[in-house]
Formats: C-alpha cells, sequence, structure tokens
C-alpha cells in the first residue's frame, strides 16, 4: 500500500476512533489477544455494514478486508474502501485473484478481514460459514483471531468488540486435512465467536 494510502487508514481510524467513543459509547476488550506482529485472518460475526469500520477502528495494526465485488462499483464508495485496503470477493464462484491478494498479503505478515457467514445476519442466529478464512489461514500458515460484535446494528446501541484468542491451525498440514474438516473447524471458529457474544 503506498505511503499516502496509508496515511488515510491512519486518519480515518483516528475519526472513526472518535465517532465510536463520543456517539456510540463503544468497548473493545480482549485486546491483549491481538498479535502486534505477524500474518493474520481476522474472522467476526456479520451484522451491519459498519462491521468492517468498527473492527478497523478497534485494531492497531491495519485490516486489508474482502468484500463483495458489488461495493467497488459504488461510486466514491469503490475508490476509497480501495485506498484503505480493501479487495473484492465474488461471492460464487473460484475467486482465483482475491485469493492470490489475500496470501501474499498474509504472506506479508499483513492482516486479512473475512466474513465467514458472507453476508450480514439479520437474526441473533449464526449463518452456515464459509470455508475460506480456514483454508486461506492453513495454506499461509497463520492463525485465525475470532472477534465477536454486538451493537453495530442498531443507532443507540452500545457497541462492544470482543477479542478471543488466536487459534492455531498451522500445526495442520494443508494436503492431510480430510474431507469435511474444513467445514468442522469453520464451524469451531463460529462457535468461538458465539461464545464471546454471549459472555
Amino acid at each position: 500500500m503506498p505511503p499516502k494510502d496509508q496515511l488515510l487508514y491512519r486518519f480515518a481510524r483516528v475519526v472513526c476512533r472518535l465517532i465510536l467513543l463520543f456517539f456510540r459509547r463503544w468497548n473493545v476488550s480482549g485486546k491483549e489477544n491481538f498479535p502486534s506482529t505477524g500474518g493474520l485472518v481476522v474472522v467476526s460475526n456479520h451484522v451491519s455494514y459498519w462491521d468492517p469500520v468498527v473492527i478497523g477502528s478497534a485494531l492497531d495494526r491495519q485490516v486489508y478486508f474482502m468484500a463483495k465485488e458489488e461495493l467497488f462499483k459504488i461510486p466514491l464508495l469503490g475508490p476509497l474502501i480501495t485506498r484503505l485496503g480493501a479487495f473484492p470477493v465474488q461471492r460464487r464462484g473460484f475467486n482465483r485473484q482475491s485469493i492470490r491478494q489475500a496470501l501474499n498479503l498474509l504472506r506479508s505478515q499483513r492482516i486479512v478481514g473475512i466474513f465467514p457467514e458472507g453476508t450480514r445476519r439479520h437474526t441473533n442466529n449464526p449463518l452456515p460459514p464459509h470455508e475460506g478464512a480456514v483454508a486461506l489461514a492453513l495454506k499461509a500458515k497463520v492463525p485465525i483471531l475470532p472477534i465477536a460484535l454486538t451493537g453495530t446494528r442498531g443507532i443507540k446501541s452500545r457497541v462492544c468488540v470482543k477479542i478471543g484468542q488466536p487459534l492455531n491451525v498451522s500445526g495442520l498440514a494443508e494436503n492431510k486435512v480430510k474431507e469435511g474438516e474444513y467445514q468442522k473447524l469453520s464451524k469451531k471458529i463460529m462457535g468461538e465467536i458465539e461464545k464471546l457474544i454471549n459472555e
């Protein structure tokens, strides 16, 4: 990312933190679980368009979010989120370019943000998770950090960000993962997020 875009990201993070502090009474817990260095896949429940903003504001390192490709076609928004590090992913089909970009970021010690549910949930019940986060973490040999968000849907709700403990999947050899294991691990991660929500 060009230095000017890094400055834009940091500026946006400060502004968003101030907005959340004064207008939404937000709270971040579990900061001690957040790795200060190294590649990392951040995963979270997804209930609002504001979720990436909240996560990006809560973490002290830049998060490169995978976002649905339709967002990048919206005037002003598309160029802005691109400059802030987001990159497009198709919600259907094989995403060779998106996967390559995510792996390059992870291998460069960066953070990739993914919402395993693939879209926003409209109830309190989790949606079936996609396997992409687990597959990327295994291939790049990086941990997965579960984050739980509450309060991002309502205008007057208190926003809470709960950072869980990193889950290390790098010990599993990618070519030895049995059929169905990706889905099992993905469900386990969503289960960890639900535990954080209910704490």
